[in-house]
């Protein structure tokens, strides 16, 4: 699994420096890119002023140390809790750990220790907890990397040529294809249900924006933050199906010594 992830990063990477608007980098920023910041926004990363970085104050420190601690809290500490019995539960909450001790917690410091820098790094993490719509999750919030990927060479081009419906589909597709390749394919099982998980958050977005959603419907915003989590958190075990819980997640916590 980390074999074809890093694959892919490193090949996404190399597609973002090439079609970098930015004349003759300098070397350090270019190497700082590819080895040391998971953002794929190569022309902030490579050419922003550091006059229109924002510094990153003590808070902000402090609340990406607190995410980094919470996700190794519960990646080292749910063996401690949980039964032994319950080892697809403990899977969950060593997969709940992960994401948030590199994605909301080393993601973040990185970003702050960029920007401290004068280096333009935005968090990758823009809250997802705040989203009013799917189409907010997964377009603004949620891993803005991929999103800033998907957005430059899929969306865009697809539009050109098949226009903005089927362009819009064709890109959550390829996000399926992509996470069944790096999850099923390891695992040796669930094919199909990633992919059939991103097709169903395209159904989402674009159901929440009819006249027949809840929120539409009653025009209560707390409806469509619930619809919203429903979407997205509900069918979430078809992203992360059982056999990769079993086969890959455990035996890489106790690889760790976290199970």
């Amino acid at each position: 699994m980390w074999c074809l992830a890093i694959a892919i990063y490193l090949g996404v990477k190399w597609l973002t420096m090439r079609r970098a608007r930015v004349e003759s980098p300098s070397r350090w920023r270019a190497v700082a890119y590819l080895l040391a910041w998971p953002g794929l926004d190569a022309d902030a990363f490579l050419a922003a002023p550091a006059s229109s970085v924002i510094t990153p104050r003590r808070g902000e420190w402090l609340l990406a140390a607190v995410k980094l601690g919470l996700g190794l809290t519960l990646l080292y500490g749910g063996q401690w809790v949980i039964a032994p019995s319950q080892r697809l539960l403990l899977g969950w909450v060593g997969m709940v750990g992960i994401v948030f001790t590199l994605h909301f917690g080393l993601f973040h410091l990185l970003s702050c220790f960029w920007r401290f820098l004068g280096v333009q790094a935005e968090p990758l993490m823009q809250w997802p907890i705040a989203s009013q719509t799917v189409a907010e999750f997964w377009g603004q919030r949620w891993n803005t990397a991929f999103r800033d990927l998907t957005y430059r060479f899929l969306f865009r081009p697809l539009s050109r040529h098949w226009g903005p419906a089927r362009g819009f589909l064709i890109g959550f597709l390829f996000s399926g294809l992509v996470h069944d390749a790096v999850i099923s394919l390891p695992a040796g099982g669930g094919y199909g249900y990633p992919t059939l998980y991103f097709l169903l958050q395209a159904l989402g977005i674009q159901w929440q924006r009819t006249r027949w959603a809840p929120s539409a419907l009653l025009g209560q915003a707390w409806l469509s933050r619930a619809t919203t989590l429903a979407v997205v958190a509900g069918p979430a075990p078809w992203l992360f199906h059982a056999p990769f819980v079993c086969r890959i997640v455990l035996p890489f916590m106790q690889a760790i010594g976290a199970s």
